[in-house]
């Protein structure tokens, strides 16, 4: 028995540890429940979905599936992995696919993830390693949304309660690393999966240390006590010098995302579309990026991002005219006397944001409009306003997927608990638009009633797009094998090794 012990003191004292910084508490490690970026983050290396983008985000390829093809429009067949085990020893078969489907669309759950499977029809076992999905109709995301992570069909058919269930936060999936260690506000450890269906990853252990402080993050970083770190462009620019980067790889990207202050739509306030257009004029996207991120940004100009099918580039961002804000305000009844007023509410997860509602009060009242601002915790700022939709604005950010999906985030009927319209936004001509493309597989229809979309929305200003900021990533030299790629640095991160 000592020697066991001393055995698995050895093996720790001597693992390879990749060291991370998360910015606040995971709060479900669960991911279908994952709405928050470190749950999603931390979910990604525990499990796995059917399927997964290619190391460019441009083919979906096999995951926990080896081969999956269509049968028709509508008629979808998963062959999967026999050789994929659950991290506490049990076998994936097709059983879990169809539990996390049932799941998904039970009303004992409240996740935004279900409406991507609203047009399943049925979900089949035809034998223990093949799974038929029938659609109500062609659907364009039909392969992307079973990226989803499968649950343990084992471990969860009994679970009365899954919103509170102890497995939001002692996972078993099927991913390249296993949950060890969950420590609060202080340090999360995951293991290498010995049996991961892809190889055993070669670096032993990922430490995510939990530091709400960005000035700290980036200390820990220049002082390589993390391996691997964000750098914001401000930082980048005026606090590294020379040696820092005899020690670290940059990777410079532009971001997947987009940052936005959204207008709760349902306040009369912000019905006035002139109110929501007099905004929108007396803010400087260009002023912003200059204070906060130097060139290591670019102007955002609607709800999709360039590069995609959706994208459209006769969208020009709106040019700023505090003469003509003064004007449709005073149009909308408010002037010196009676000035337009709203609160912005951000968090300080994001070191910038912050600073980024600071700059917008500034610009916004050289236009006579009175802003105050709220600065939140994030655990408290999703649970005391966004969720519950308690703001005048919330200045946030969105990360999308190369395809996009308006449903989530445009269409009614995601104005609801737990889905991502969180404004309130409700144009019954985008709603029908919506509802026509979801079954649109050609991709140049469906790419111009997007592009259609995206004028629309920018028109109706529901929210302000700001900015979409680069990814900046540094890496330590002692890690090897980061090989980058469209998609980023993370596609091979089991072949990763550290010195």
């Amino acid at each position: 028995m000592r020697f066991l012990f001393f055995l698995l003191l050895s093996w720790n004292l001597f693992a390879v540890t990749l060291h991370l910084a998360t910015s606040t508490n995971p709060a479900r490690l669960n991911p279908i429940l994952a709405t928050d970026s470190s749950s999603s983050e931390i979910a990604g290396f525990l499990f796995n979905g059917l399927v997964k983008y290619d190391k460019d985000s441009k083919e979906i390829i096999g995951d926990l599936a080896k081969k999956f093809y269509f049968k028709g429009e509508k008629t979808l067949v998963f062959e999967l992995r026999k050789n994929v085990k659950w991290h506490d020893g049990a076998s994936f078969s097709a059983k879990d696919v169809l539990f996390t489907y049932q799941t998904l669309i039970s009303d004992k759950i409240s996740s935004p993830y279900s409406a991507g499977f609203r047009f399943v029809k049925s979900v089949k076992i035809l034998d223990r390693y093949t799974v038929e999905v029938t659609y109500k109709q062609a659907y364009f995301k039909a392969l992307e949304t079973w990226m989803m992570g499968i649950l343990p069909e084992h471990i969860l058919k009994d679970e009365e309660n899954l919103m509170s269930a102890k497995f939001n936060t002692a996972p078993i999936g099927t991913g390249a690393y296993k949950l060890e260690q969950l420590e609060f506000s202080k340090n999360i450890v995951l293991a290498a999966f010995d049996e991961y269906f892809g190889g055993r990853a070669k670096i032993d252990k990922i430490s995510f240390h939990v530091i709400a402080d960005p000035m700290t993050r980036f200390l820990m970083l220049k002082s390589s006590q993390l391996d691997l770190g964000s750098i914001e462009p401000m930082a980048y620019e005026r606090q590294l010098h020379e040696d820092f980067f005899t020690k670290f790889n940059i990777y410079e990207k532009i971001s997947l995302s987009y940052t936005y202050l959204g207008f709760n739509l349902r306040l009369e306030k912000f019905k006035n579309p002139k109110v929501r257009k007099a905004l929108s004029l007396a803010i400087d996207r260009q002023e912003l990026i200059d204070i906060l991120y130097f060139k290591h940004a670019k102007v955002c100009s609607g709800p999709f991002l360039p590069g995609t099918l959706a994208f459209n580039e006769d969208v020009k961002v709106p040019t700023l005219d505090i003469k003509r804000a003064k004007k449709l305000l005073k149009e909308a009844g408010y002037d010196e006397k009676n000035p337009f007023e709203f609160e912005i509410v951000t968090s300080n997860s994001s070191p910038i944001r912050p600073y980024a509602a600071q700059i917008l009060q500034h610009q916004l009242k050289k236009a006579g409009v009175i802003v105050t601002l709220r600065v939140m915790e994030w655990q408290a700022f999703l649970n005391m306003v966004v969720f519950p939709h308690e703001f005048d604005s919330v200045l946030l950010g969105w990360g999308l997927s190369p395809t996009p999906d308006p449903y989530l985030f445009w269409h009614k009927d995601s104005d609801k608990k737990g889905g991502f319209n969180l404004v309130g936004y409700n144009n019954p001509k985008i709603n029908k638009m919506i509802e026509e493309s979801q079954s649109m597989i050609d991709r140049e229809k469906l790419g111009k009633k997007w592009r259609e979309m995206f004028k629309i929305i920018t028109d109706d200003n529901p929210y302000l797009f700001l900015f979409i900021p680069n990814s900046i990533t540094a890496v330590d030299k002692r890690v090897r094998n980061v090989t980058p790629a469209l998609g980023g640095i993370w596609h091979n991160y089991i072949q990763w090794e550290k010195e």
